[in-house]
């Protein structure tokens, strides 16, 4: 991927992950392009298939593009960046981020964006001043 391309992924995420909104300004792990569709899965290294990820984001997803919701017994597709809305999907209460449909609580599994460490990590920012 050229250089140019990967700096249009991250200025269209305004420094935050697109997926659990940690801001990159406070992460120790590097951002990452995130291919929404993966490379196995034949997506193309295009702009409207990038997404500015976080390291554990971009790690617990993989090339996942669904999971399974137990509670409803199916598979649901993962949440993505370029097609929906983030606040259709996700809220914030405090540091643990709510899944508002089958696609936020999947993805919200899928790529551990609860995990006790991530959300320590949130409520230490919120202490701090910081709105997510």
């Amino acid at each position: 991927m050229d250089e140019t391309l990967r700096q249009l992924v991250r200025d269209r995420a305004d420094g935050i992950c697109e997926y659990c909104h940690f801001p990159e300004a406070h992460s120790f792990n590097p951002f990452q392009v995130d291919h929404i569709i993966a490379d196995k899965h034949d997506g193309p290294t295009v702009e409207w298939n990038l997404a500015w990820s976080c390291f554990y984001c971009n790690t617990y997803k993989g090339p996942n593009l669904a999971g399974w919701d137990a509670g409803e017994d199916a598979i649901v597709r993962l949440y993505h960046p370029r097609k929906d809305t983030w606040p259709d999907h996700f809220e914030w209460n405090g540091s643990i981020l709510i899944g508002k449909t089958q696609v936020g609580r999947v993805t919200i599994g899928v790529l551990r964006v609860n995990h006790p460490d991530a959300v320590a990590v949130r409520r230490a920012l919120l202490d701090l001043g910081y709105r997510l």
